[in-house]
């Protein structure tokens, strides 16, 4: 039984889940009503007039394998734009029939939009090699340092190149491409987003390295903490300068999606990763609406009390951190989540509806709930089981009942 669910969640799942079954797998639902209510709730999930809880589970590129009974190409999608299309055709008719929605593009793609040359990231600045692994199909970050002598070494050069930061990061024809390109109205793009601090501080120097310098050498896992947050609040004024923003100015927001944060336990998370988190909210996001938004697919709650001081937006949590867990110490975040991505891709229907009634009781009162996946949408999700969530969310998730 997933976390949290009941025999009644359950039993009401099973007579929803019989009637899709007698009706050739499609659960029963007011297509056109349900996706006028979610626009309306979409826009405000926390809205006092929303008519129903709003969806986040929309099955998307990865989703299309499984759906088409095809062989799993990554890189075939990514590259072959003309298969792609053709998959992507064959898909939304399916989508369209089953959900109401085209739910991905098919568009040729138009001439390439003009782009700046290629920067350097957080990474480069900590000698990571970024390499793509074929087993996960995900890029992953290589360890830059193995022991505490080399990983002071490497804060060593890391403080050097933080000293002309714009020299590292930019390349040679910069300025150049950037005066064509700012007199054509592009500007550059904005750093908004990273690594969490603990996830990308263990792919540095390990999951068991964090943790035993933590606890061994705090002051150098101190100064580790310290450069991460020095070198990110670097680059967020850089990318802001170079768009020709101030500190006034600029677009406010940050997000993070820090998995890792898990692997610490409250103090240690205290010690090492909040200062880096609300050193660059109190500067992208200083204000209480400002978007702070945090992604940690895992078993963080023993975090949350710290973590909540931040006041986020905007979360999305592994699938056994709960929401009443998340509402207590984030009472303003919207909460995508917490549907299991597993429960979800091996199409197990009657948990399905029994994660969503679970969610909704506890959402109810307090609203701010986006139902979705706690983390990735795989492949093996399928239409019928996102009708499933649309039919659930209209017997049982509205609010003006």
């Amino acid at each position: 039984m997933s976390v949290r669910v009941t025999e009644k969640h359950l039993a009401i799942a099973e007579k929803l889940v019989q009637k899709a079954h007698a009706n050739n797998g499609l659960a029963p639902v007011d297509l056109e009503r349900f996706w006028a209510d979610q626009k309306i709730a979409i826009a405000d999930p926390f809205g006092k007039d929303i008519p129903q809880v709003p969806l986040g589970a929309i099955c998307n590129w990865e989703c299309v394998f499984a759906e088409l009974g095809i062989e799993q190409q990554w890189k075939r999608y990514s590259s072959d734009t003309e298969w792609r299309l053709s998959i992507n055709k064959a898909y939304n008719d399916k989508a369209e029939a089953i959900v109401g929605r085209r739910l991905l593009d098919e568009s040729p793609p138009g001439p390439s939009r003009p782009r700046y040359p290629a920067t350097k990231a957080l990474h480069d600045i900590f000698e990571m090699k970024n390499v793509w692994n074929e087993d996960s199909q995900s890029w992953w970050l290589l360890k830059s340092a193995e022991t505490v002598d080399e990983l002071c070494a490497l804060l060593d050069r890391v403080d050097k190149r933080l000293e002309n930061l714009r020299e590292f990061i930019l390349p040679p024809n910069w300025d150049t491409e950037k005066e064509k390109l700012m007199a054509m109205g592009i500007k550059p793009s904005l750093y908004r987003g990273q690594r969490g601090p603990v996830t990308f501080a263990m792919s540095m120097f390990g999951v068991e390295g964090i943790i035993f310098l933590i606890e061994d050498h705090p002051d150098i896992a101190k100064r580790l903490s310290d450069t991460i947050l020095k070198a990110m609040l670097g680059m967020v004024r850089l990318f802001d300068e170079e768009a020709g923003y101030t500190p006034e100015t600029a677009p406010r927001g940050f997000s993070f999606a820090d998995d890792n944060c898990a692997m610490l336990n409250a103090d240690m998370y205290e010690f090492f990763g909040y200062p880096i988190v609300k050193g660059i909210w109190d500067v992208c996001s200083p204000d209480p609406k400002d978007p702070r938004y945090q992604h940690s697919d895992s078993d963080m709650a023993h975090i949350l009390p710290v973590l909540g001081r931040c006041n986020l937006t905007g979360v999305n949590f592994g699938p056994n951190v709960m929401i009443d867990q998340i509402r207590e110490y984030m009472p303003n975040a919207v909460i995508y989540g917490v549907l299991a991505p597993f429960t979800f891709s091996r199409n197990e229907e009657v948990n399905i509806v029994a994660e969503f009634l679970r969610d909704f009781e506890m959402a109810r009162e307090k609203r701010g709930l986006v139902f979705a996946t706690a983390g990735s949408i795989n492949n093996g999700s399928r239409l019928t089981g996102m009708r499933l969530i649309m039919s659930a969310i209209q017997q049982y998730g509205r609010y003006d009942r």
